[in-house]
This record gives structure tokens, sequence and C-alpha cells, in this order.
């Protein structure tokens, strides 16, 4: 079960990484993005379809450009993230009170 939350989190990476690339460079095509972040075509093209479809990026003819939205999400990305470890914390910490 852990193993496939490892994976999700791996995706999670990397589509954010694409995503601060674009915010940052954007508008970028696939090519630079490929050159950017040191990853294979077909993946950096996966987060590019993932990120449009959740509407983090757009698609221009000169290439990805980011969204308001995308950018709220990474303005907030820090705190998120917090909470999440938090929420994670307490579940190692209900694990340590049942052995007990």
């Amino acid at each position: 079960m852990l193993s496939k939350i490892n994976g999700e989190v791996e995706l999670l990476e990397r589509h954010l990484s694409v995503m601060r690339v674009v915010a940052r460079q954007g508008p970028i095509g696939i090519m630079k993005l490929t050159e950017e972040l040191s990853q294979p075509q077909h993946r950096i093209r996966y987060s590019l379809r993932v990120l449009e479809q959740m509407q983090y990026i757009k698609a221009t003819p000169s290439g990805a450009v980011a969204t308001p939205k995308a950018h709220e999400m990474l303005a907030n990305f820090d705190q998120d993230l917090e909470m999440l470890v938090k929420h994670l914390a307490s579940l190692h910490q209900e694990k340590k009170t049942h052995k007990s």
C-alpha cells in the first residue's frame, strides 16, 4: 500500500517540477522542458497533459504557460504540504500508541 503512495508522491514531484518551470519560464515548449528537467519527453508530455486537465497550465502556440490557479497553488504549497506532513505524523504517532 505504501509503495503505491510513494509512486504517487514521485509523480507529484515531477508534476510540480514541470509546473514550477512553466510558471517561471513560460511560455515554454516541451523540448526546453525536457532539457531543463533532464526527464524523458514522454514523461514531460504526460505531466503537461495532467496539469492542463487540472487547469494549472494552458497550451499556447508559443508553449505552455501557467494559469492563475497554478500561481495560487505554488504560493500556498508550503503551507499545504506542512498540513499533510502533520497529518502523516499523526498517523505515525497513532501507530506508536497502538503498539504500546
